[in-house]
């Protein structure tokens, strides 16, 4: 586990756990912590959160946006309520929500659909997103009623099993561990053409990135005093470096480092003290530095 560090320190080189509420974007958040640390301090997140949904936002601060990309690239986990015998063209609850009239579907159905989402898979982007097709975010072309051609993606869902399901069948609650980039009120849509009754995504909370989880958020105006995590320990799981204090300096200078270890990993850590000097890639028998951040 994640150490969670109740204090100000580390805001040039910060990761925080952010429990996000429903109703303002993940950009409204990001602007809430950024009054709160402090003009001239760089500060964004690793993944956005509609804004309906609640749950675990990562925010970075200072030389920690250069982590972005790689935090990013990790695993997410939700739960979501799909509610089926409805359409909403955005997939979720900002509808309109059009009853669909038709037989919902059984238990045993239910199951086996959800049982079809685990696997790799393409899947298009849903048309009210901040995807950018030209410049232009999906979203807002959506809202002016013009024409939308939305891209897809090669998504992976890991796992995919039921929580708990009304008596008579009107929705579901699902727990998802997918690959970055999946849209999970598109696999609630998908659920429903399945089924064919109809679904859409009535809620949706993010509990997971990689192996930081909810558990350990605060609320936006409580950073930066609580929800700090190393970000050694917000990146456990990839390769690690631990340097000499001679590493350091080479490694602080953007030079290379001897590798050992297996394979050629093109993420691994660089440490020292406990503290991350730099990102960089094994290369034949060295770890090059891509990014200093020490």
């Amino acid at each position: 586990m994640p150490e969670i560090i109740d204090s100000p320190r580390g805001v040039d080189l910060g990761v925080w756990l952010v429990d996000k509420p429903a109703g303002p974007t993940s950009h409204d958040i990001v602007a809430r912590v950024r009054r709160r640390v402090g003009r001239g301090v760089k500060v964004g997140h690793t993944g956005t959160l509609d804004p309906f949904a609640t749950g675990l936002l990562v925010i970075v601060t200072g030389r920690a946006t250069r982590l972005t990309p790689y935090l990013t690239a990790f695993t997410k986990r939700y739960t979501a309520r799909v509610q089926f015998g409805a359409t909403s063209p955005t997939a979720d609850p900002e509808g309109p929500i059009t009853p669909t009239g038709l037989p919902l579907p059984s238990a045993d159905a239910v199951d086996a659909a959800v049982a079809d989402l685990v696997g790799s898979s393409r899947q298009r982007v849903p048309a009210y997103s901040a995807v950018k097709v030209d410049g232009v975010a999906l979203h807002r072309r959506a809202r002016s009623g013009g024409a939308v051609e939305t891209p897809e993606r090669t998504i992976t869902v890991l796992q995919a099993r039921r929580l708990a399901s009304s008596d008579d069948g009107s929705w579901l609650d699902l727990d998802v561990t997918c690959s970055k980039g999946t849209y999970i009120r598109q696999l609630a849509v998908d659920l429903g053409e399945t089924l064919g009754c109809g679904a859409y995504c009535s809620r949706l909370r993010r509990t997971a990135v990689g192996d930081l989880t909810v558990d350990d958020s605060v609320d936006p105006d409580e950073v930066p005093d609580r929800g700090y995590v190393n970000p050694v320990d917000a990146l456990a799981g990839l390769p690690r470096r631990d340097l000499d204090e001679t590493e350091r300096r080479i490694v602080g200078h953007g030079g290379a480092v001897s590798w050992e270890g297996d394979g050629h990993p093109d993420t691994v850590m660089l440490v020292a003290d406990g503290r991350l000097v730099a990102i960089g890639a094994a290369v034949d028998a060295e770890i090059r530095p891509r990014v200093v951040l020490s």
